[in-house]
């Protein structure tokens, strides 16, 4: 074959200014490099944030030095290829100066053929500090540019916002979840790659019709030829073989080959069918002779996103080959201030997480980064659907020429990179840029452009333009032809009027509805408050004890303490855990209560909004709660903590996202509502099993209602008043325990509450718990004796069980199963939580 690569590896970096020489890893960066070398404390510990934001000041350089095998040296062409650097680097080969790179988000690479000797070689990068490279250009500039997360006070600098400048993941220099870590280092492989004659560099499998009946494809190769002439290209997947003769010539070579499937096995997100995945290998011959190759992995289907107007106003939901899909899923951040630190493991238990808690959707929210090759890949195999954002959020950009031609750069380039995977569907401008500045009302946004001039203002929008309504959308429809773009998230549409910016009313568009939460409303304004795509909405809680642990002592262990401030980054957050938890919930007695306490209100929350979502369906189309997973131990609104530990929403999602689920709605004054939610492809009847109980589980009243309904829709299929279901008794100690049956099977089981749950009457439960035969320590029976409400079930060892956080019948027996994180690419497998702990409501309440 034509092509070798050899990483380079035995790194060592030190600070500029100083002599000592230190091991470092690559991929990595300075951060983690000096916690390595014991030179720093743990960032994440305490608040010791603060103590390492010396870094991101100084220049710091990186060395490896290394002997190439003759059959590389040999070879006529040689590049040196960086994956990616973080961010400005200044590269130089042997002493010779090679390349600088000012984007963490492009690779590059330069050829290298001339500097290389035999013997010792020496590649040498020195990362120029991002605050000091980019103060300059905000003094240049005269003015600040918007940046409300940047989080510069912490990091020494006062008001002086820099991170606009820098290409470069916003979250690193803080986030209303995030510490401030503004890394610098090799983040990705550093590799010389040899070759002669020809190699592939690309190759694209573009989908130009899909249906179950055909997939007509074109597969487009780009070829870097150093010799000119005529060869053959040949494509195959399983046993298909397409062939065509090219002529080449020297340089890169654009080569085109139409293929056609017959019935193909499509690509289906998960509930509503297979994954389906395709292996495509080009080769290309000289006299049958392979010279260069070529493969790449995709899923065969279609994809719109559908707008259509409608009576209500205009639709907004992805049709995938051919069905509409109602996204259920969450947002998500990266797994780690620190990148490097995301082993496969970590990115294999959060696509498990989300494909075992019956999500179909995922958004890579533009605040991080364009998300390793593996993360896609392993959606791409659970069909999980991919929201992807470009790498902007929350601020106004530079729009000099040098940034622009940069931006366009690293959108073509990740394009490319990404468009091969079945799971995308969508790619978004941005993170709520269009909203935030609300150009077109004056008194809409963030207040952001009243701090300007009407000059400035118009400078600002026609930059902002310039990048999220032409050069991004270009870059999709160059690179990813059909691919739907949406210019900013949440927006209503592209309307160039004050109708464009979403609101939380909008009957177009998608909204990221934060009522609850940033304006302190109830919790029942979810029920209120549902637009077409529901694509950001959340509430907080803390870690469970044992996580809070990794960054507390116990005399931290206070709301108001310096640690439990510094972990949490929302001005506000703990006072309205608080808040919105003295409104709902009973006092907890202590502080280990409050966290559990913490994530019951979570959940609840979460419960309500996203069932009052499905409910609407096909009006509403989506639900993605903020956020999936968090980037360091802390207080947000992740439904699993950064050690991966599923909290209270993360039980209540896989609930509330069922493929056939049960709701129960009652916010109407005097009645109860209870639909069915079904997202299956085919009609559907059964019966809703109605039981009201007092807290022993007496039966008080029994109905049995039947259905009958439509495929892939929600419909209210019993209505009744508040009265007849309590028929004079007292809403504080009784319940409705309803069933979804269909063919004898029950799909779904949901409690109402007639109060708040501060109000209940909750006794002690007296829970039992005992081995499931036959599990071999996997799986555990509960019962109880009254009403348990919020059971939470722990054990040693790190997994999740298939119920947990659940409100358990008297009499009825629960059945629960452990799993273990997920080690490889295998189904999650049951396994022995060790040692068990088995706690309800009652057990955290004062006085109870």
């Amino acid at each position: 074959m034509s092509k070798t690569r050899w990483i380079l590896n035995d790194w060592r970096f030190k600070a500029c200014d100083e002599q000592d020489w230190l091991k470092a890893d690559v991929p990595g960066c300075v951060h983690t490099d000096l916690l390595a070398n014991g030179k720093i404390p743990d960032p994440f510990y305490g608040t010791n944030e603060k103590e390492v934001q010396w870094i991101d000041k100084q220049d710091w350089e990186y060395e490896s030095r290394f002997d190439l095998p003759y059959e590389l040296l040999s070879l006529p062409r040689l590049e040196l290829v960086f994956s990616g650097l973080d961010t400005y680097a200044d590269v130089s080969v042997n002493g010779q100066t090679l390349l600088s790179a000012d984007n963490m988000f492009r690779t590059w690479k330069a050829d290298v053929k001339p500097l290389l000797k035999q013997g010792a070689n020496t590649v040498h990068i020195r990362f120029r500090s991002p605050v000091q490279e980019d103060l300059p250009k905000l003094d240049t500039l005269g003015y600040a540019l918007p940046a409300s997360n940047d989080q510069s006070e912490v990091g020494g600098l006062g008001e002086r916002k820099v991170s606009i400048f820098a290409r470069k993941a916003p979250y690193h220099y803080g986030w209303d979840w995030g510490p401030r870590f503004v890394t610098s280092g090799i983040w990705r492989d550093v590799w010389i790659e040899g070759w002669e004659e020809y190699r592939i560099q690309d190759l694209f499998i573009e989908q130009m019709n899909v249906s179950a009946a055909e997939a007509r494809l074109k597969a487009v190769a780009e070829i870097e030829a150093e010799a000119e002439g005529t060869r053959m290209i040949r494509l195959c997947t399983g046993d298909f073989v397409w062939e065509q003769e090219v002529e080449l010539i020297h340089g890169i070579n654009r080569v085109e080959l139409p293929v056609t499937i017959p019935s193909p096995k499509l690509w289906w997100c998960r509930g509503m069918g297979e994954a389906n995945l395709y292996e495509f290998r080009a080769d290309l011959l000289n006299a049958e002779k392979v010279i260069a190759s070529k493969s790449v992995q995709t899923g065969l289907r279609s994809v719109r996103l559908i707008r259509e107007k409608d009576e209500a106003g205009s639709s907004f939901y992805v049709e995938l080959n051919g069905v509409p899909v109602f996204a259920k899923g969450a947002n998500h951040i990266p797994n780690d201030s620190f990148i490097t630190e995301v082993t496969e493991e970590r990115y294999r238990h959060e696509i498990a997480t989300a494909a075992a808690s019956n999500m179909n959707m995922l958004r890579v929210w533009g605040g991080g980064i364009y998300e390793q090759d593996i993360f896609y890949r392993l959606c791409d195999e659970h069909g999980i659907m991919v929201w992807q954002d470009f790498m902007f959020a929350c601020s106004m950009y530079p729009g000099d020429e040098a940034f622009l031609n940069n931006v366009r750069a690293e959108a073509e380039e990740n394009v490319k990179r990404l468009r091969n995977h079945p799971s995308i569907v969508l790619w978004c401008g941005n993170n709520e840029i269009d909203t935030a500045w609300s150009h077109y009302n004056e008194h809409g946004g963030w207040g952001w452009k009243q701090q300007y001039t009407p000059d400035i203002r118009e400078k600002l929008w026609s930059d902002y333009e310039k990048i999220f309504h032409a050069i991004l959308p270009d870059a999709v429809a160059a690179f990813a032809p059909g691919m739907p773009y949406w210019p900013s998230s949440p927006m209503f549409d592209l309307t160039g009027d004050v109708r464009q910016h979403a609101t939380n009313d909008s009957a177009a568009g998608d909204i990221h509805y934060w009522g609850v939460w940033h304006n302190e409303e109830p919790f029942e304004h979810y029920n209120v408050y549902v637009g077409r795509f529901m694509s950001e909405y959340g509430f907080q809680s803390f870690p469970e004890y044992k996580s809070v642990r990794h960054y507390a002592e116990e005399s931290d262990l206070q709301l108001e303490s310096p640690v439990m401030l510094a972990h949490q980054k929302n001005g506000h957050g703990n006072r309205l855990i608080k808040q919105y938890m003295d409104k709902y919930m009973h006092e907890p007695k202590d502080f280990p209560s409050f966290l559990y306490m913490s994530q019951v209100l979570q959940a609840e929350a979460m419960k309500m909004a996203i069932e009052a979502h499905r409910r609407r369906k096909p009006y509403c189309m989506g639900t993605l709660y903020w956020q999936m997973n968090d980037c360091w131990p802390v207080a947000s609104w992740a439904g699993m903590d950064y050690f991966g530990r599923w909290k209270a929403l993360q039980y209540t999602a896989k609930n509330s996202f069922r493929d056939m689920a049960l709701s129960i709605d009652g916010t109407r004054e005097g009645e109860v509502g209870f639909y069915v939610i079904s997202d299956v492809l085919q009609p559907v009847s059964g019966t809703v099993h109605i039981q009201v109980m007092d807290m022993e589980g007496t039966v008080l009243k029994d109905m049995r209602e039947p259905f009958a309904m439509e495929q892939n829709t929600s419909a209210k299929v019993v209505t009744s008043a508040v009265e007849e279901l309590l028929q004079g008794r007292s809403g504080q100690d009784t319940f409705v325990l309803a069933q979804l049956e269909i063919a004898d099977e029950i799909m779904d089981t949901k409690l109402h509450y007639f109060v708040s749950m501060k109000e209940l009457a909750l006794e002690a439960p007296d829970i039992e718990i005992r081995e499931a035969e036959g599990s071999g320590g996997t799986a555990f029976e509960l019962r109880s004796r009254k009403l348990a409400k919020q059971v939470w079930i722990s054990g040693d060892a790190e997994g999740f069980f298939s119920d947990n956080f659940f409100d358990l019948v008297p009499g009825v027996t629960r059945t629960v199963q452990f799993f273990g994180r997920a080690k490889d690419d295998a189904a999650l497998m049951p396994a022995v939580p060790g040692a068990l702990s088995v706690r309800s409501m009652t057990d955290f309440i004062r006085n109870s």
